[in-house]
């Protein structure tokens, strides 16, 4: 829309004596020194015709309702797309007064308390707040690197040439079925609504590509520990099950289930001074309380599999706490095997996995409510 109103005037002949007054790069420049220019002819006119005879002719009034008509239509568009126009004081009494007295036809009479305008050809009458923003052209390529791949999708890292800071794009394989399609399509829709520090942000979908852009995490939790196992302390391993937790729980909160919690499911985003934020993310088996494409096949998916549950089908919360202690056995011990914790840690890892599924948590509060009473276990003498 915003195109369309400057092109109207790119090809009226404009005098140079209004178009200096008005910066090169401004877009709206030439049609604000349009503007001026034909304000000023015609109040100029105007301004003649008071001393004469107080009446203004058929022709300019016409003239000039139709430029206060479309000076304010200029300025209504530019003001849904937050531009602002400001107009010489002088200039927008006049228009105000003029739109009362102006007859499209006959002429019109110019009332007694007309005054005669100052017209001003060494000035900008009108200017607009510098609210817009020039964007770089966003179709120029760039390089993308594979960074994961799972059963669906690939994962690549892109550095944007706008904001000089790495970025995620998650694109699926080539060959996928209508049905896994809506599946990828609806995994994007639900992370685009969730708003929470511990669930992977997403921004835009390119329906073209079957692709989406995402926030870029610094690595997966089995990578992170295993590079920094040995110098985690307790408390930070404390944090990171604990915002591992608080993103599950908020998406069990929405009546979702991942489905396929796992280490490489989870990211970690690494901040000077040893901060870490911690990401759930990849939703493909994600499985909505409402959706009508839930499998109903008995093949199992997902990479940490409960023992006791069997068909994929029958899935619910008690099966994904199973999963959820596996992970917290990593993230405090290191080690991918379970047992390898101990103390209070270890009790709480070992109800999540109980073979019994009725002896563990129901819910993911009640483990968060756990782990918040940890305390680092003493270091033996």
């Amino acid at each position: 829309m915003i195109e369309d109103l400057r092109l109207r005037y790119d090809d009226v002949e404009i005098s140079p004596r209004y178009l200096r007054l008005y910066r090169p790069e401004d877009p709206n420049g030439r049609m604000f020194a349009y503007f001026q220019m034909r304000l000023n002819e015609l109040f100029k006119f105007m301004n003649q015709k008071a001393r004469s005879n107080s009446h203004y002719n058929a022709n300019e009034s016409r003239e000039l309702i139709s430029l206060i008509e479309d000076i304010r239509t200029a300025e209504r568009d530019l003001r849904l797309v937050g531009i602002t126009v400001s107009m010489k004081d002088s200039y927008r009494r006049c228009i105000d007064q003029c739109a009362e007295f102006l007859n499209e036809s006959g002429g019109s009479a110019i009332p007694p308390d007309f005054n005669p305008v100052v017209v001003d050809e060494y000035e900008a009458v009108f200017s607009a707040s510098d609210t817009e923003v020039h964007l770089p052209d966003r179709a120029a390529s760039i390089q993308l690197k594979l960074v994961a791949e799972g059963a669906f999708a690939f994962v690549y890292r892109y550095d944007d040439p706008l904001y000089d800071i790495p970025f995620a794009l998650k694109r699926a394989k080539m060959g996928l079925d209508e049905k896994d399609l809506i599946r990828f399509r609806n995994e994007f829709d639900l992370l685009k609504e969730i708003h929470h520090p511990n669930i992977l942000q997403v921004f835009k979908y390119n329906d073209e590509k079957n692709e989406y852009s995402m926030e870029f995490c610094d690595a997966t939790l089995r990578g992170f520990i295993s590079q920094y196992n040995s110098r985690l302390p307790f408390g930070t391993r404390k944090r990171i099950a604990l915002q591992f937790l608080f993103g599950l729980n908020h998406l069990h909160g929405r009546k979702h289930l991942h489905r396929d919690v796992s280490l490489q499911n989870v990211l970690v985003k690494a901040y000077d001074g040893g901060a870490v934020v911690v990401k759930v993310s990849d939703f493909g088996l994600l499985k909505e309380h409402d959706s009508t494409l839930t499998r109903t096949e008995s093949e199992l998916r997902g990479t940490i599999l409960d023992p006791t549950i069997e068909s994929f089908k029958a899935y619910n919360i008690l099966n994904e706490i199973y999963a959820i202690g596996c992970v917290l056995s990593f993230i405090f011990s290191g080690r991918e095997q379970l047992g390898a914790c101990t103390g209070e840690v270890q009790r709480i890892i070992d109800q999540c996995v109980n073979l019994t599924v009725g002896n563990r948590y129901p819910d993911v509060r009640s483990i968060i409510d756990e782990v918040e009473h940890l305390v680092e276990p003493p270091v033996p003498l």
